[in-house]
């Protein structure tokens, strides 16, 4: 069976709250962190440091056990990522 094209296969934390993400089908996206800083599940995330602490656990994204997000919505709201 294939994985859907959202599974995150590589997450590398970049500068501003931002992730550099490669998919499934080997699609490389950014993701802009910043506007989910706001809920208070997600306030560890405001320390820089915690934030690049950021791992790909075989479906999504995750920080910890406690702390992870939406594939989906990674997936849908991110651009995709240029070289520049």
């Amino acid at each position: 069976m294939n994985n859907p094209a959202w599974v995150v296969k590589a997450v590398e934390a970049m500068e501003d709250y931002k992730l550099l993400l490669t998919f499934e089908k080997g699609e490389k996206k950014i993701f802009d962190f910043k506007p989910y800083l706001k809920y208070k599940i997600n306030a560890p995330l405001k320390n820089p440091s915690f934030f690049k602490k950021v791992y790909a656990d075989g479906t999504s994204v995750a920080w910890n056990d406690d702390l992870d997000f939406c594939p989906e919505t990674l997936y849908e709201e991110s651009v995709p990522f240029k070289k520049e």
